[in-house]
């Protein structure tokens, strides 16, 4: 088979991601990802990484962009995989005209960052959910139900339970975890097929910048510095990806068996 190289610019786009993370993929865990064997477990659960990105995300639209007696205004997720592009306020919240205290609030939403930023994070994994079902579909992949790897919940263990200490830790966990995910597309990509090698490099092109996101996200609900939360989660982060793991998952540390 022959290898996929990583262009200029690929590399380009790894240098700040590898920067950032504490840790590259173990060997270990990329000769058992290669393994023709693993293939389903990892579309399966590279699906389900998607999905449950877009949930975060929206997640923390609902808590954090909304009053609670509001959040009903929100759509749920079907809603957004209808969009071209990002949508005005107004129909983020699935309503053609408002009043009121509805228009105050719409005024709020309009300074969001975090609503612009996960908005347009919710579209992009979604759509890319739907491509790794089309890529399982064309293979005879069904999409089975498969055990969560311990890699979100080990880090999503550490957030503090305090405002805005909680956000600020949510959104550095989304961080390390879109990094990883980048990393890992451009760490397997030479080893895939054809069809499967440049469908991880375009996924690492259109979210390279997501990592990014996340930590201004979290500056910006600081206030302060973040530095030391941010070199914590790192530090869990590599502990979890370096430690040996039970279960093979595209988040999974280093085979047990290995």
């Amino acid at each position: 088979m022959e290898l996929i190289p990583l262009n200029t610019e690929c590399s380009q786009l790894l240098a700040p991601i590898h920067g950032f993370l504490h840790c590259a993929t173990p060997d270990e865990w990329l000769a058992e990802a290669r393994k023709p064997e693993h293939l389903a477990a990892l579309l399966v659960d590279h699906a389900n990484c998607e999905m449950k990105a877009a949930m975060s995300a929206h997640s923390l639209v609902r808590r954090y962009c909304l009053p609670k007696d509001k959040r009903k205004l929100l759509p749920n997720l079907d809603f957004y995989k209808s969009l071209d592009a990002l949508p005005e306020k107004g129909e983020v919240l699935g309503k053609q005209a408002l009043i009121g205290d509805n228009k105050r609030v719409f005024d709020e939403l309009a300074k969001n960052d975090l609503l612009v930023k996960m908005v347009r994070l919710i579209q992009e994994e979604l759509h890319h959910f739907e491509q790794v079902l089309e890529i399982m579909a064309a293979r005879g992949i069904p999409y089975a139900t498969l055990s969560a790897s311990r890699y979100a919940s080990g880090l999503l263990a550490h957030v503090r339970t305090h405002e805005p200490a909680a956000i600020v830790d949510r959104l550095i966990v989304g961080a390390y975890i879109e990094a990883r995910s980048c990393e890992r597309f451009a760490r397997l990509a030479p080893f895939l097929d054809e069809e499967l090698a440049r469908f991880y490099v375009s996924l690492l092109r259109s979210e390279a910048r997501h990592y990014q996101d996340y930590l201004t996200l979290a500056r910006e609900h600081a206030g302060q510095s973040i530095d030391d939360r941010v070199v914590f989660f790192g530090e869990k982060e590599a502990e979890l990806i370096a430690l040996p793991d039970p279960q093979f998952r595209f988040h999974s540390g280093v085979p047990a068996a290995a």
